[in-house]
């Protein structure tokens, strides 16, 4: 209550005026908006998408929004599936990394790789190998340094 004898708007609803033809400019009692935005939804609505989890795209969200903020525990999110997204979004021909394993080459016996993997991740066993060095040759006469990782280092971050 706003006061005495008087009702809050969001509570009680108000009705028009009890006349047959209704006018356009007759005024109605307003009512209270919302406040803030609505929920959104946890979910997309079609399976069609090709997106990223809702959960992984929240945390997107954070890091955009405070780019000082720290995450400490995401490994939680990284799955079989999403190793195997990140796999198939990777450039096929890509230079090899210091393993010398190419796209190619990892695609064979795929799901028991990527289960490999996920197990070593989850467990804190894997580890980043060291980047293959390249130097590119710049215009002017120098060399420009150039790291290529390996393939399991770049499908980990992405996922």
């Amino acid at each position: 209550m706003n006061g005495r004898e008087k009702s809050d708007s969001a509570i009680v609803a108000v009705k028009s005026t009890n006349e047959a033809e209704r006018s356009g400019s007759e005024p109605m009692e307003p009512r209270a908006g919302t406040q803030g935005k609505a929920i959104q939804q946890s979910a997309f609505r079609t399976q069609g998408r090709a997106d990223a989890s809702q959960a992984r795209e929240r945390i997107r969200q954070a890091a955009r929004r405070n780019r000082k903020e720290r995450f400490t525990a995401l490994l939680h999110h990284v799955t079989v599936e999403s190793l195997e997204g990140a796999f198939r979004a990777m450039a096929k021909d890509a230079a090899a990394g210091i393993d010398g394993v190419a796209w190619r080459d990892y695609e064979v016996g795929l799901e028991r790789k990527l289960a490999d993997l996920h197990a070593r991740v989850l467990s804190g066993a894997y580890r980043a190998t060291p980047s293959r060095r390249v130097y590119i040759p710049k215009p002017d006469g120098g060399r420009r340094p150039l790291a290529v990782a390996a393939l399991e280092d770049k499908a980990c971050p992405r996922a």
